[in-house]
């Protein structure tokens, strides 16, 4: 399983960015969700939002909550997170990855096997 990941960037806080998420040479992906982690520098690594390819159901991490929408493509096999009012405390690398939705639920860094994964991809919200 290969994902390619775009977005990402420099945004000041309350602006918007999207970022893409597309699994590529997957055979069993209806059965996974494709979604994102996110890692700031000294912190561990976080579960943001992921979505079932099969039929839409998401998750969310409480603190993005009424700000990402996360999205999917199921045909192209692609996720789509869109970040607006975006904050400092959302600065990270973000991950792209794919597995069992329980997976962003129940999320522990000792977990990360449960995924397969993509390059990150770094967004800075600052001023």
């Amino acid at each position: 399983v290969q994902l390619q990941a775009c977005g990402g960037g420099l945004v000041q806080p309350g602006g918007s960015l999207r970022l893409s998420c597309a699994v590529i040479q997957s055979t069993v992906i209806d059965h996974y969700a494709i979604g994102w982690f996110r890692q700031a520098p000294g912190k561990e690594r976080e579960a943001v939002a992921g979505i079932m390819v099969s039929d839409g159901r998401t998750y969310y991490r409480d603190s993005v909550k009424g700000r990402f929408t996360i999205s999917r493509d199921r045909a192209k096999q692609t996720a789509y997170l869109q970040m607006n009012n975006l904050k400092p405390d959302d600065t990270a690398v973000y991950y792209c990855a794919t597995g069992f939705l329980a997976g962003w639920k129940n999320y522990k860094p000792e977990n990360n096997n449960d995924f397969y994964w993509g390059q990150g991809t770094l967004v800075t919200v600052s001023s």
